[in-house]
């Protein structure tokens, strides 16, 4: 945290769009909860609930990116007094927003509440773990650079390859966090069989959002806070294009893992849809 300058510290944090991300995020969220719970009664699985709630408890863990990653959430007045912003807690130096956890859900979980499904069922093929992953991408982009851009956080340390203020990079291995922390959720999910099994998804999620980000990501990471006369933006130049070619190995290895069509025999009592409970499937039948 000694390298942050003094500006970014006491740069003032725009209230009204402040309120624009709090609000609007939790509006989302509250959606896409209601979507879980409707999931929840039509397919008998809380598995897209548990999903969200994973996302949003592993956003407690937050300032450990923020230190990685140079990121600063604004919190000072006009004034430049700290203080302005709505924030719960501080760690490292950091305070944290209330809408941390809003963002995280939005950002991590939709793949599970809008693909997690047709993974489940063996429907999804590598090229549309591609597509799923641009889209990813696009999205973390198109929120990032709105935050980054409207002074409500930013990226102070010595990125390079930025859009706007943010930097591309960052939009890489969030999307990759996002399928990889979906593609384990589910093939937890088809192997658990009771609904307390799908709790191992709190601990998916950190592993995924650090195996990704501190893993994947430690090119760039070091690259930034190289000391003295070792550090220079070419390495930082090629830091970046590593670690995106990093991200494209890890979602085409993440495809290895996409499950398979299940066999008739196969479903188990957490994946059944209610037509074929009515048909006669057992709730926690096992493969034959």
């Amino acid at each position: 945290m000694g390298r942050m300058p003094r500006d970014v510290v006491s740069h003032e944090l725009d209230l009204l769009w402040q309120s624009i991300f709090t609000w609007v995020s939790w509006a989302l969220v509250l959606g896409m909860i209601m979507v879980a719970l409707y999931l929840w009664r039509r397919e008998r699985t809380p598995f897209y609930l548990c999903a969200l709630l994973a996302a949003g408890v592993g956003a407690f863990a937050e300032p450990l990116y923020d230190v990685a990653f140079d990121l600063w959430f604004f919190d000072a007045d006009a004034a430049g007094k700290p203080g302005a912003m709505w924030s719960h807690f501080s760690a490292f130096g950091v305070v944290q927003p209330n809408w941390t956890h809003s963002g995280y859900i939005i950002l991590y979980a939709a793949v599970a509440l809008y693909a997690g499904r047709r993974m489940y069922e063996g429907r999804l093929s590598y090229r549309g773990l591609f597509a799923i992953w641009g889209a990813e991408i696009l999205t973390s982009c198109v929120f990032e650079t709105i935050g980054t851009g409207v002074d409500v956080y930013t990226y102070y340390g010595p990125y390079e390859l930025r859009i706007w203020n943010y930097p591309a990079v960052i939009g890489v291995l969030e999307g990759t966090q996002t399928v990889l922390f979906t593609v384990l959720a589910v093939q937890i999910w088809r192997r658990v069989s009771s609904p307390w099994g799908l709790a191992s998804l709190f601990a998916a999620f950190p592993i995924t959002m650090f195996g990704a980000n501190f893993g994947i990501g430690s090119p760039i990471i070091i690259a930034l806070h190289l000391d003295g006369e070792d550090f220079s933006r070419g390495l930082v130049w090629a830091a970046t294009f590593l670690t995106i070619a990093l991200c494209v190995l890890a979602i085409h290895g993440a495809s290895k893992f996409l499950p398979r069509p299940r066999a008739a025999a196969e479903p188990d009592g957490l994946s059944v849809p209610p037509r074929e409970r009515a048909a006669g499937v057992t709730v926690g039948a096992s493969a034959a």
